[in-house]
């Protein structure tokens, strides 16, 4: 429980510095640049909020693009960010939590895939996903993040980060 607590307070005051630092161009912090895919997340998911049934080519556009970047965003943080967390006990439970909740995405993805595009349970469904993005979004940005920053030195998540930006840079070149 002192552990815990400790590693909350370490990550609590490392994440301070983060945001300082994090804007620096260059900085290859792991969880600045999931903060990044994040945000481009939230921009996708609020502009396919406001599609309609009318707007099959729209749709259909961006949920090829949400596909895409969420894969690649999803297997940094499997291959990279929940195997380092899962190897402590306090991250443990944050990184098996991540798994399940890209699973539950991948299945609202699939499903939107296969719903016509102008269905009228697409803008339903598409919400569920953005609710559960938005959820997992928190709880990254929150518990998992603020974990990691106190597991973590600043040198460790920068290596991280490379490692990611590594994977994106060999996928994108296939």
């Amino acid at each position: 429980m002192i552990s815990s607590a400790a590693t909350s307070v370490r990550g609590a005051m490392a994440g301070a510095a983060a945001i300082v630092t994090k804007r620096f161009p260059g900085d290859t912090d792991a969880l600045a640049l999931l903060e990044r895919d994040h945000r481009r997340f939230e921009d996708l998911l609020k502009q396919g909020e406001d599609t309609s049934e009318r707007a099959v080519q729209g749709r259909t556009a961006l949920l090829d693009t949400m596909t895409a970047e969420l894969t690649m965003h999803e297997m940094i943080e499997e291959r990279v960010l929940y195997p380092a967390l899962k190897a402590h006990p306090q991250g443990k439970d944050l990184a098996l939590e991540g798994y399940q909740e890209h699973h539950v995405a991948d299945l609202l993805i699939k499903e939107l895939h296969d719903l016509p595009k102008d269905d009228e349970r697409w803008g339903a469904k598409f919400k569920v996903l953005k609710e559960n993005l938005d959820h997992h979004i928190g709880e990254e940005e929150g518990p998992m993040f603020r974990t990691a920053r106190g597991l973590f030195r600043r040198e460790e998540l920068q290596a991280l980060g490379a490692q990611m930006m590594k994977m994106k840079a060999q996928a994108e070149n296939k």
